[in-house]
C-alpha cells in the first residue's frame, strides 16, 4: 500500500491541498500499477521556524530530491 507524505509550508487551502493530492494518488496509480483503493495521501502544513526539525524525521537515505544537496 503505498502512501505519499507532503510536507509544505502553510498558505494553500483545503481545495489546493486536495488537487494536489488527487494528482499525486493518480501519477502514483499509473506509475506503479496499483489500484486507487491501496493508495493514500497526506498533506502537512509546517511553519518555517520548524522545517529543518520536522525533515529530521526523514533519513537522508529516504530523500530522494533534496533541492539542498546539489
Amino acid at each position: 500500500m503505498p502512501h505519499i507524505a507532503v510536507s509544505m509550508l502553510p498558505g494553500r487551502n483545503r481545495e489546493v491541498k486536495q488537487e494536489l493530492a488527487e494528482r499525486l494518488r493518480d501519477t502514483l496509480m499509473e506509475t506503479l500499477g496499483v489500484d486507487e483503493k491501496f493508495v493514500s495521501v497526506s498533506v502537512e502544513d509546517v511553519e518555517l521556524e520548524d522545517w529543518d526539525d520536522s525533515m529530521k524525521r526523514f533519513p537522508e537515505e529516504h530523500i530522494l530530491i533534496n533541492p539542498n544537496k546539489k
